[in-house]
C-alpha cells in the first residue's frame, strides 16, 4: 500500500548535509521490500484511522460510508491459536519493552505468583528469568477481570471484534497459510499486479505444527474454554476445531 500510494520516497544519493548535485531526484519506492521497516511502521508518515476522523471532523461517517460502498475491501486472517501463538513469541517471550511494562509485569503478578518487584526493564527481567510463560498468557486471556480494564490489545483481539466482517462485507478474505498465492490473486483482481509483486513469504513464520508443544503445559480446560472464547473467528473463517488438543 505504501508503494501503490508513492508517497514515501527513498532517499537520493549523497546526504541531507551535502547533498550530490547530480544525483537524481528522490523518487517513491517502487519495491515493498526496499520500504525500512521503521518507515513502514511509522504511523505519523501515513494516513491512519484515527487521522481519518480528525482530518474529516464531522463529515468522516458519510466519506466512510462512500469508501465502504465504492472501495475494495480486503482482510487477512489466521489460525487463531497459531495467531496466539505468535503474537506471544513475537511481543512477550522476547524482550519487548513496551509488551513488558504493560503486559508483562501484570501476567508475572498475577499468574505467575512473582510476588518480589519486577526489573523496571523486560531486559533485566529476562536476564533475571523472569518471563511470562504461554500458559500465563492464556490465563490472562481468559482471566474476566482483563477486559474489565481494558480491551483485547489487537495483536490478539478477536478477529471478528477488531475488523468487523459481519458489517464491513469484505471483498475478499486472505488467509495468512496461503498469503503468497492469494495476495498475488488479489493484486490481478485490483489490476496492480503489473505495477507491484508481492514481495517473497519469510522463514521465520510461526507454524501450525508447534500447537503441541506450545499448549503442552495450558490444561486441558483452559484449552476448551480458549478456543469457545476464539471459536467465532474459527467458525467465520473455517478453520478446523483443533479437537488434538481438546481432548486428552
Amino acid at each position: 500500500m505504501i508503494v501503490l500510494g508513492q508517497r514515501l520516497v527513498a532517499p537520493s544519493n549523497g546526504d541531507h548535509d551535502n547533498p550530490d548535485p547530480n544525483a537524481p531526484p528522490p523518487t517513491p519506492y517502487r519495491r515493498p521490500q526496499d520500504v525500512p521497516s521503521e518507515l513502514s511502521h511509522n504511523a505519523t508518515l501515513h494516513l491512519t484511522f484515527n487521522k481519518f476522523w480528525r482530518r474529516y471532523g464531522k463529515a468522516s461517517r458519510n466519506l466512510m460510508h462512500a469508501k465502504l460502498r465504492k472501495y475494495t475491501k480486503f482482510l487477512f486472517v489466521r489460525d487463531p491459536f497459531v495467531r496466539l501463538m505468535s503474537a506471544f513469541r513475537n511481543k512477550l517471550a522476547q524482550p519487548n519493552e513496551d509488551f513488558y511494562r504493560q503486559f508483562g509485569t501484570r501476567m508475572l503478578k498475577r499468574y505467575a505468583n512473582v510476588t518480589r518487584p519486577l526489573p523496571a526493564t523486560a531486559r533485566e527481567a529476562f536476564q533475571a528469568g523472569l518471563r511470562p510463560s504461554f500458559a500465563d498468557f492464556v490465563h490472562y486471556l481468559l482471566d474476566p477481570e482483563t477486559e474489565k480494564e481494558e480491551a483485547f490489545n489487537e495483536h490478539w483481539r478477536q478477529v471478528y471484534r477488531l475488523c468487523h466482517p459481519c458489517q464491513i462485507g469484505y471483498d475478499f478474505v486472505g488467509k495468512l497459510e496461503t498469503l503468497e498465492e492469494d495476495a498475488q490473486h488479489l493484486l490481478h483482481l485490483l489490476d496492480v499486479d503489473h505495477d507491484i509483486q508481492f514481495p517473497p513469504g519469510y522463514r521465520n513464520r510461526t507454524a501450525a505444527s508447534w500447537e503441541h508443544d506450545w499448549f503442552a503445559n495450558v490444561p486441558l480446560e483452559d484449552r476448551r474454554k480458549l478456543y469457545e472464547l476464539y471459536e467465532p473467528d474459527f467458525r467465520l473463517f473455517g478453520y478446523p476445531r483443533p479437537d488434538a488438543l481438546l481432548h486428552e
